[in-house]
């Protein structure tokens, strides 16, 4: 690894730099803190890693602490006990399904803002790195609020009566019991007490149970049980010591403004900005709103001001202040509604950060952190109206064997409770159920039995036992039966023709053919299971590769999806090289098997879907599995029908998908399937390097050729004028590779040396113009997000009515110009690791500001490094803080159910053979 300047490089002092830390570009306006809009930072993969609110909280008293954004200070959460993670400086945060980076609740933040037209979600400049770190006032309760008695009309402001206080402390009891160990989980839903408020009587069907095959059923789902089952919303759990008390929070400034008399709201979008005028919110969120609340959006808003939480951007302090504006003193922090608005943006920011479900501890002390006064009584009602599941997962404690059959056994399994919205439970539930239908439903290849008696005697059927291979490894009869419908036209009474299934001689003997050891493994692997998990970095690529072009030379319908279209090219041009003479036979293409995971679901790319509404293949291989999130990958699994193959391919050192979940990593944590773990190593200086940082170790590594080259900083302004050089002068001189073929990759959007101050100085230097088409020029490298977790990188080639035109990959695309003022479209000169992951290009230039060391983790640096295919220049401006990142900090860790679930179906498929 190599210090030395490129050839002909300038030194810093010798050349102004453009686009220095001063430089912004015009969306960094608002004050620190401040949420970004629904597209402000619209790459919805840009960002999955930031923690969500409240998420590992741990009990008062016990030494948790709040992390604060970029310096790595620590804080005391007050009166919470918190563990919350916050975006560091310009550290990438939770995507949402919107696209807008994910805002981690801070402790005691301020709740009396008003939204004003600058604040209702727009981004601040450098809000990645001050979001939390300046001390952001905690909430002050409205005035009158505290104290007093609340004004007619408040919401649960009277005491608590006798029976209800008496059901509060019994369940309260319960609970505590249960997270020490005293009870049994089962007890916490079945046996709690009835509490004082009626629970809500809808209640969502079950669902139906997944096919399943002789293997065992599908996974056992953790248990959710309605309020008319238990007698009673189950309460989540209570830290030891008693009630959680809410954050401290100083009296108000002044008197609450007096409510707005009310008017009869206009019809339609018209009434919701009639509303949001009232409430002193912009207008402009209107039409969000109406989408967002329904055709009574004006209604909902004017009885439930806190409903405008659910429009993404908002945060709570600006709902406060809507609030306020329409329901004067009849509202305050105690405030029943508000309760429940919060417990639904919390389960949402957990999502933008990657997390399924949370902790009940931690989701309670999450709402004390907003000055709910009693947020045990909040979770509980947000249980009994639907608004949140309740889950209880084992907790597997390192040396303990798995309990055997029983029901005593079972009851002594520690659990921990957790609470999720349906929407994400459900994907979870249904990807497990999936894979263990692919499991159970798989019909493996018999080798064919001869009979040696007919053998002898000469009988003709032992042609038929026998099952000649024909010339393309298929057996004989098996082409014939597929070759059948191309001649004779079925009839109604005809049966439908076999599908083709190879025999085990005819999969050993693709295997045998196989260019690597690690490639036969696999092949191997997916002729015995319908699910395979195959793990390897970038070189590893070429198995998944041989695996679809042996299975496609046996007759199968054989494709391979990845994340994005780079890697589909990639792939495209490894099945060429796997079958390089089919041109010359007359086959099909082989680069027509290599698809998008967005192109085979929507149906324009690949086989299409059967007359049954699945996916027309009989074996898929899903490269670049890390980058899928749960509602995706449900989706995928879904559309594949009983018997199909499937094999999640991917590197296990990358970031994780935008989307919450982390399929990939809980399927290899599980042992649900056959694993196959690649021997081919990635070669050069950068794949030794990305092969150090896979284990923990920053090695210095040799690089003749420059493939690695280092760039140490002093500070961020530094940082953005050493990039720009690198990336319009240095690397093209020194290494041959154009501007546009270098990708810089940077933590965040936000800070001195974010992606926004990157791309502003890198527009100036290599494409200077006025952005008169919304902020971009005719030549304009951008990245576009068409749906959440994809990001297609493109370049502008003009504007009209109709919207942006881009070039995406040799694709022509029109972005309507609602969706580039929403954000969908962002300069791409500079990104952010979780927007480059799935995609390499020839050249990368890595940006690790001092300011953002917050951010970094082996998963990051992982992902950064490898993007470079010939070279890799590292700005490094972190100091020590990169080695400690790479060694200590493997991943910010993500709370899901799926491993769990999958545990479940193992551990249901193997007790009828342990009680037989």
């Amino acid at each position: 690894m190599s210090t030395d300047r490129l050839a002909g490089e300038t030194p810093p002092g010798q050349e102004a730099a453009p686009g220095t830390a001063e430089a912004q570009t015009p969306d960094d306006t608002t004050a620190p803190g401040d949420s970004p809009a629904p597209g402000d930072d619209a790459m919805v993969n840009e960002g999955a890693e930031a923690e969500a609110p409240g998420a590992g909280a741990e009990t008062p008293g016990s030494g948790a602490r709040a992390e604060t954004p970029g310096s790595g200070a620590e804080a005391g959460a007050p009166a919470a006990g918190a563990e919350s993670g916050a975006p560091d400086s310009g550290s990438e945060s939770g995507a949402a399904a919107d696209g807008s980076e994910a805002e981690i609740p801070a402790p005691g933040a301020d709740a009396g803002a008003p939204l004003t037209g600058s604040e209702a979600g727009a981004p601040a400049a450098g809000s990645e790195s001050d979001a939390t770190a300046r001390g952001a006032e905690p909430e002050a309760p409205a005035a009158g609020a505290e104290g007093k008695a609340p004004a007619p009309g408040a919401p649960k402001e009277s005491p608590a009566s006798g029976a209800a206080k008496a059901t509060a402390d019994a369940l309260a009891a319960a609970v505590r019991a249960v997270e020490s160990g005293e009870r049994s989980a089962a007890s916490f839903f079945n046996d709690a007490p009835r509490p004082a408020k009626p629970a809500a009587p809808a209640a969502q069907p079950a669902k139906a149970a997944p096919q399943s095959g002789p293997a065992g059923p599908a996974p056992d789902v953790a248990r959710r049980r309605t309020a008319q089952e238990t007698g009673g919303p189950a309460r989540p759990g209570v830290p030891d010591g008693g009630a959680t008390a809410p954050a401290a929070a100083p009296p108000a400034t002044g008197p609450a403004a007096a409510p707005r008399p009310a008017v009869p709201a206009a019809p339609g979008v018209a009434g919701v900005r009639q509303v949001l005028a009232a409430g002193g919110a912009p207008e402009t969120l209107a039409e969000q709103a109406a989408e967002v609340l329904g055709e009574r959006a004006a209604e909902a808003l004017r009885e439930d001001p806190w409903l405008l939480l659910g429009v993404p951007g908002v945060r709570p302090e600006q709902a406060d202040g809507f609030a306020r504006a329409l329901l004067g003193a009849a509202c305050g922090p105690g405030d029943e509604r508000r309760a429940q608005a919060l417990v639904g943006w919390l389960l949402e920011q957990a999502a933008l950060a990657g997390h399924s479900a949370l902790e009940a501890a931690a989701l309670r002390a999450a709402l004390a952190q907003r000055a709910v006064p009693d947020p045990d009584d909040a979770l509980q009602s947000a249980i009994a109206d639907g608004a949140v599941l309740v889950f209880q997962d084992a907790i597997e404690e390192p040396g303990r064997a798995r309990p055997a059959t029983g029901d005593d056994e079972e009851e002594d399994q520690p659990v921990r409770i957790l609470l999720g919205l349906d929407r994400f439970a459900m994907a979870e539930e249904s990807v497990a159920d999936g894979l263990a239908r692919l499991l159970n439903t798989f019909e493996t290849a018999a080798e064919p039995v001869q009979d040696t008696a007919s053998a002898e005697a000469g009988d003709d059927t032992t042609a038929e036992t026998q099952q000649p291979v024909a010339g393309d490894g298929t057996a004989a009869d098996e082409s014939a039966a597929a070759a059948a419908p191309a001649t004779d036209a079925p009839t109604d009474d005809a049966p439908a023709p076999r599908p083709v299934r190879p025999s085990a001689a005819a999969w050993e003997a693709a295997a045998a053919a196989a260019p690597s050891p690690s490639a036969a493994e696999l092949i191997r692997a997916a002729a015995h299971s319908g699910l395979v998990a195959h793990t390897g970095a970038e070189a590893a690529r070429t198995e998944p590769a041989a695996l679809i072009a042996a299975a496609r030379s046996l007759g199968l319908r054989a494709f391979g999806a990845t994340h994005t279209e780079n890697g589909r090219r990639r792939l495209a041009a490894h099945l060429t090289e796997c079958a390089p003479d089919t041109a010359a036979t007359g086959s099909a293409d082989p680069a027509t098997a290599a698809v998008t995971v967005s192109g085979l679901l929507s149906g324009r790319e690949g086989p299409g879907r059967d007359a049954d509404g699945a996916l027309a293949l009989d074996l898929l291989v899903v490269l670049d599995a890390p980058q899928l999130d749960l509602e995706t990958a449900a989706l995928l699994v879904e559309s594949l029908t009983d018997g199909t193959r499937l094999v999640l391919s991917g590197d296990p050192g990358v970031l994780w998908s935008a989307g919450p979940g982390r399929l990939f990593a809980d399927l290899l944590a599980a042992r649900f399937c056959p694993q196959v773990a690649s021997r081919t190593p990635d070669f050069g200086p950068i794949g030794e390097l990305v092969s150090g940082i896979g284990i923990g170790e920053l090695s210095q590594v040799e690089a003749p050729g420059k493939e690695v080259v280092i760039v140490p900083v002093r500070d961020a302004g530094e940082a953005v004028h050493r990039t720009v050089q690198l990336v319009a002068d240095s690397v093209p001189r020194a290494l041959g590779v154009p501007a546009d073929h270098t990708q810089v990759i940077t933590v965040g959007h936000g800070g001195a040396a974010g992606t926004r101050a990157l791309n502003a100085a890198l527009k100036e230097r290599l494409n200077p113009g006025p952005g008169r088409f919304g902020g971009f020029d005719p030549g304009d490298r951008v990245a576009y997000a068409p749906a959440p977790g994809r990001t297609v990188p493109g370049t502008v080639t003009g504007a009209d009515a109709a919207g942006l035109h881009l070039d995406c990959d040799g694709s022509a695309v029109v972005v309507p110009r609602e969706q580039v003022g929403a954000g969908a479209v962002r300069h791409g000169w500079a990104l952010t690791a979780h927007q480059a992951a799935g995609t390499r290009w020839p050249a990368a230039v890595v940006v690790l500001p001092g300011d953002a060391v917050g951010g970094l983790t082996r998963a990051w640096v992982y992902t950064a490094f490898s993007r470079g295919e010939r070279h890799l220049s590292v700005v490094q401006g972190a100091d020590q803080a990169l080695a400690r990142a790479v060694a200590e900090v493997p991943v910010k860790e993500r709370t899901t159910r799926l491993r769990s679930l999958l545990q479940q179906s193992v551990q249901s498929a193997e007790e009828p053979s342990v009680a037989g």
